[in-house]
């Protein structure tokens, strides 16, 4: 399919007058979480949540700070998130994806709104959703 990548807002709740980032994320559906670079976490002046231990794509683990709150923002929709502290690069993973019900379209090799729910994020309270 390719590579996936998404411009995507990011700001702290917490400081309204720290200014929003706007960045280029890889869309990645092997991680879990918002994964953010030190330099980005400084510059919104996240609040230290705790550590978490998180596996790597080679199988190997290590320690990595988990920062936060933080509000992402992309194609119109917003969800409120935590972020792992590592790597050079943003990743957006599954979680804050499916927060803000974003599909990855292989036949556009991009980021889209869920299909059977353009207008507004659609969530899954108790039960089961069946697919459209």
């Amino acid at each position: 399919m390719g590579r996936v990548k998404q411009n995507i807002a990011l700001r702290n709740p917490r400081k309204p007058a720290v200014q929003p980032l706007e960045v280029e994320a890889r869309v990645d559906t092997g991680a879990l979480h918002l994964c953010i670079p030190a330099d980005i976490a400084a510059r919104l002046e996240l609040d230290h949540l705790h550590t978490r231990k998180v596996c790597l794509a080679d199988g190997s683990t290590r320690e990595v700070p988990y920062q936060g709150p933080l509000v992402v923002q992309a194609l119109g929709r917003e969800c409120y998130t935590g972020a792992i502290v590592m790597g050079n690069e943003v990743l957006l993973g599954v979680v804050p994806m499916e927060d803000m019900d974003l599909w990855i379209s292989p036949a556009l090799h991009q980021l889209v709104p869920n299909p059977a729910s353009p207008d507004i994020p659609m969530s899954v309270a108790k039960g089961f959703v069946p697919l459209p």
